[in-house]
């Protein structure tokens, strides 16, 4: 599972082999999301509400990175990170 970025001490991650609508897995402690990438609202899981919206923010501005990292996974290619 590649972590791409981080946000405020959460990972950003995309695991293989994974299935639409495009998302990323967000990580901090025990917490784990899954957020799509297209709105930003969370498919699964939770993150604590500071860190959530921190990463929708992140999100949003970072949409064509995020679909460029997507893209490369489904074509079983390593996503490169994210700067902010």
């Amino acid at each position: 599972m590649p972590v791409v970025a981080m946000v405020d001490g959460v990972k950003i991650e995309f695991y293989p082999d994974e299935h639409p609508p495009p998302h990323f897995h967000a990580r901090y402690a025990e917490y784990v999301a899954q957020i799509e990438i297209r709105t930003g609202k969370v498919l699964r899981g939770s993150l604590p509400p500071a860190k959530i919206g921190r990463v929708r923010a992140w999100t949003a501005s970072h949409y064509i990175n995020l679909m460029n990292a997507w893209t490369a996974v489904e074509e079983l290619r390593k996503p490169e990170k994210i700067d902010d």
